[in-house]
C-alpha cells in the first residue's frame, strides 16, 4: 500500500512538473490510460521506474493482455533471458521488446485483429516507446506534435508482426510509407495501410472460398491470390502465335491460369506451372518472335499493372525455386510459402493507399528482392539453414521459448484464417516456429541482410562514380584520360629522358644497373617487387587516408566549338583513322609479297634474317637476348653512337 501511494504521489508530481503536459494537452488514448492508471489501486505494481511514462503505458497495455502485471513481467524476464540480454545498458529496450513479442503473439490469435483500432495503435505506440524506452529519454520525442517513428523502431517491432513486415524488406517498406513525410511515419499513413492490410485479405478470403477454378484447385489445395481480367475496362490478353484472346487471369500458390473469355463463359484454363517447372522464364517484354506465350495488361498510360503482375508471378516462382534449391519439406515448406503470400498482400495493401505510380513492387517482395540484391544467394541460404535448425530442434524435441521471438508467417496466416500445404493437416504445428525477430539480438537473419544491404550501398556509390567520369564529347573525354594518365605519362617522361641521355650521368647509372638486374637473372624479382611496392603503398594509403575525403580529380575543359568545329575535328579524325588504316594495309602486303616471293632478292634476305633469329632463340640464353636488345635500344642516344644514330635517321 505504501509503494501504491509512492507511486501515486510520483506521478502526481510530474504532473505538476509539466512531464506530462504533451499527455494532457490531448484527449488522446495515452490521456485516458495515464488517468486510469493513476486511478488505479495496482500503479505501484505497474509502475516501473527505468521506463519512460510511453513505455509504462505500453507495458501496461501488454500486461493487461497477458492478464498479468509489469512488474511480474518483469521478473519473467529477468528469469528467462541471459546475462547479456539483461546487460543494464540495454536492459530497458530488452525489456520493452520482451513484452511486445509476448503481447503480440497472443493479440494476433485473435483472427480479426487487424481490424480492431486499439491493435493497431497499440503496434503503433510500441514503436513509439522503442525509440524512447528510459526514463531519461521522454525529452527526445516532441510529443505535442504529432507522433511518427524512424526506420529503426518500424524494422524492430512490424516484422515482429509478419503480415505488417518482414526483416527483408521491412526499410524498403518504410521508405515508401515515408515517401512523402520526410522519412518519418506517422500515424495516420500507418492507419492506412493496416486498413489496407484488412481489405486485401478480405479479398483473398472471398477469392480462395469462390468457385473459380474449384476443379482444378481441389487436387492440390491451390489458393487464389490474384485474378484481373474481369472488368472490361481493364482487360487482359493472351498471344499465342497469330491469335490474340481476351480473358481471365489466375494465380495461384502454385501455378498462373488464364481462361479464354468467350461469349458467355470461359474457355478451360490453360496452366502454366510455377512450382514444378521451375525453369519458366518471366520477362517484361517481348524480345523475339520465339515467346511461348505473351500476357498484355492494356493500360492508357505507364505499365503498372504489368510490373505488377511480373512481380507477383515472380514471387512464386522464385518462392518454389528456393524450395526445390534447399530441399525445404514440412511445415517449413508451408512457412516458405507463407512468408511469399504475405508479401503479395502487403503489395496489393501499398498499392491501395498509395498514390504514387513509382513504386517498385520486386523491392517489397523478399523472394524478389533477394535476387536482386548482392548477396541475395546468401540470405536464402541463412533462411534455409535456420529452417533446417529449426526442423533440427522439432526432432530432438527442443522447445523454444515463445517470449523470445515474434510470431512466424505459417502462424501469423493461420491466425489471419488461411491454410496452406500440409498445414492444412496438422495446424498446431505452426506454434512449433518462430519468427526472425529475437528480443535485445540481432538474429542470422538480419545480420545477412544488414552486409548485403552495405554491399548494396557500396555497389551503387561505386557506380555513381562511373557515371561522374561518363562526360559527352571527344574532346572533353580525352581530357579526362590525359588527366587520369597523368602519373604514367609522368614515368614515360621520365624513361624517355634516360634514353636520350638528357642527364649522361643518370642514364649511365640506369644502364649499369639494368644490365646488372639482367646478367644476374633477378628480372622476375625485379617485376615482383614492382608489384609488392605497389600493394605496399596501396596499403599505406588507406591507413593514412582512413576517413578522409579522396582528392578529387580536376579537369580543365577544353574550349567549345561550334558545329563547323566540330564536324572539322571529327574528319581530321577519321582522316588520321584512314591513314593508320592505309598504313596497316602498306604492312601486310609487304609481308605477303616477302611470304610469295614476290621480290626474289627482298625474300632471299629476309629468310636468311630469319634463319638468323631462329639459331639466336634457340641457342642464346634469353638474358643474354634481352640485354643485346636492351643494349641496342638504350645506347642510340649515347654521346659515342649518338651522331650515326641521327644520320641513319635521316637517311
Amino acid at each position: 500500500m505504501a509503494l501504491a501511494s509512492k507511486t501515486r504521489n510520483m506521478l502526481e508530481a510530474l504532473v505538476k512538473e509539466g512531464s506530462f503536459k504533451w499527455l494532457l494537452s490531448k484527449r488522446s488514448s495515452f490521456v485516458e490510460e495515464f488517468e486510469d492508471f493513476e486511478r488505479s489501486p495496482s500503479a505501484g505494481r505497474n509502475w516501473i521506474p527505468e521506463l519512460s511514462p510511453v513505455a509504462n503505458i505500453v507495458v501496461r497495455r501488454c500486461s493487461k493482455i497477458l492478464e498479468t502485471s509489469s512488474s511480474e513481467l518483469q521478473e519473467s524476464f529477468n528469469s528467462e533471458t541471459s546475462d547479456s540480454i539483461k546487460n543494464k545498458s540495454w536492459y530497458v529496450r530488452n525489456f520493452l521488446e520482451y513484452c511486445c513479442f509476448r503481447a503480440l503473439a497472443l493479440s494476433t490469435q485473435v483472427m480479426s485483429h487487424l481490424a480492431d483500432k486499439r491493435f493497431l495503435r497499440l503496434t503503433f505506440d510500441m514503436m513509439v516507446a522503442w525509440e524512447a524506452p528510459e526514463a531519461s529519454s521522454q525529452s527526445l520525442i516532441n510529443l505535442d506534435d504529432d507522433l511518427s517513428v524512424g526506420v529503426e523502431a518500424f524494422s524492430r517491432i512490424a516484422p515482429a508482426v509478419p503480415i505488417i513486415a518482414n526483416v527483408i524488406i521491412c526499410e524498403n517498406l518504410f521508405e515508401v510509407l515515408t515517401i512523402s513525410t520526410g522519412g518519418r511515419l506517422h500515424f495516420s499513413v500507418y492507419d492506412k495501410y493496416l486498413n489496407g492490410l484488412e481489405r486485401v485479405i478480405k479479398k483473398m478470403k472471398s477469392q480462395s472460398k469462390s468457385s473459380l477454378l474449384s476443379a482444378v484447385r481441389s487436387s492440390r489445395g491451390e489458393k487464389i491470390l490474384e485474378v484481373d481480367g474481369t472488368v472490361t475496362t481493364q482487360p487482359v490478353l493472351e498471344h499465342a502465335g497469330i491469335s490474340t484472346w481476351p480473358g481471365r487471369l489466375i494465380l495461384t500458390d502454385h501455378a498462373l491460369y488464364f481462361e479464354v473469355l468467350r461469349v458467355v463463359s470461359y474457355d478451360k484454363p490453360q496452366r502454366y506451372d510455377l512450382s514444378d517447372d521451375l525453369k519458366q522464364i518471366v520477362k517484361p517484354e517481348l524480345i523475339g518472335p520465339w515467346e511461348p506465350v505473351v500476357i498484355e495488361f492494356p493500360e492508357l498510360r505507364g505499365h503498372t499493372r504489368r510490373d505488377y503482375w511480373l512481380a507477383i508471378i515472380r514471387e512464386i516462382l522464385y518462392v518454389h525455386r528456393f524450395i526445390n534449391k534447399f530441399h525445404i519439406t514440412g511445415i517449413e515448406k508451408d512457412d516458405a510459402l507463407s512468408k511469399a503470400v504475405l508479401g503479395i498482400l502487403r503489395v496489393q495493401a501499398v498499392q491501395e493507399i498509395s498514390s504514387s505510380n513509382s513504386v517498385c513492387f520486386e523491392s517489397l517482395l523478399m523472394f524478389n528482392l533477394c535476387d536482386q540484391l548482392p548477396g541475395g544467394d546468401l540470405i536464402l541460404e541463412t533462411l534455409a539453414n535456420m529452417s533446417s535448425s529449426r526442423e533440427l530442434d522439432r526432432g530432438n524435441n527442443v522447445v523454444v521459448g515463445g517470449g523470445m521471438y515474434s510470431i512466424s508467417a505459417l502462424a501469423m496466416v493461420s491466425n489471419l484464417g488461411f491454410v496452406f500445404g500440409s498445414n492444412s493437416s496438422n495446424p498446431s504445428e505452426a506454434g512449433l516456429l518462430v519468427g526472425e525477430v529475437a528480443v535485445g539480438e540481432m538474429s542470422l537473419l538480419e545480420r545477412a541482410v544488414k552486409e548485403s544491404r552495405d554491399n548494396c550501398k557500396k555497389v551503387v556509390l561505386a557506380q555513381e562514380t562511373v557515371n561522374g567520369v561518363k562526360v559527352d564529347g571527344i574532346d572533353t573525354n580525352l581530357a579526362v584520360m590525359k588527366e587520369l594518365l597523368l602519373p604514367v605519362m609522368e614515368v614515360g617522361k621520365w624513361l624517355l629522358s634516360l634514353v636520350y641521355w638528357d642527364d649522361p650521368l643518370k642514364s649511365l647509372v640506369f644502364y649499369l644497373f639494368f644490365t646488372f638486374i639482367v646478367f644476374r637473372g633477378w628480372l622476375g624479382y625485379a617485376f615482383a617487387l614492382m608489384h609488392l611496392l605497389f600493394a605496399i603503398f596501396m596499403v599505406l594509403t588507406q591507413f593514412c587516408n582512413q576517413g578522409k575525403p579522396v582528392d578529387e580529380i580536376k579537369i580543365i575543359a577544353p574550349p567549345s566549338m561550334n558545329k563547323m568545329e566540330q564536324l572539322l575535328a571529327v574528319q581530321n579524325a577519321i582522316s588520321q583513322v584512314e591513314q593508320h588504316i592505309q598504313d596497316g594495309n602498306i604492312v601486310l602486303l609487304k609481308f605477303r609479297a616477302l611470304l610469295l616471293s614476290i621480290f626474289p632478292q627482298a625474300s632471299q634476305k629476309f629468310a636468311v634474317t630469319l634463319v638468323f633469329t631462329a639459331l639466336i632463340l634457340a641457342f642464346l640464353p634469353s638474358k643474354y637476348l634481352v640485354l643485346l636488345i636492351f643494349w641496342e635500344t638504350f645506347t642510340r642516344y649515347s654521346p659515342p653512337r649518338k651522331a650515326s644514330t641521327e644520320r641513319w635517321i635521316g637517311d
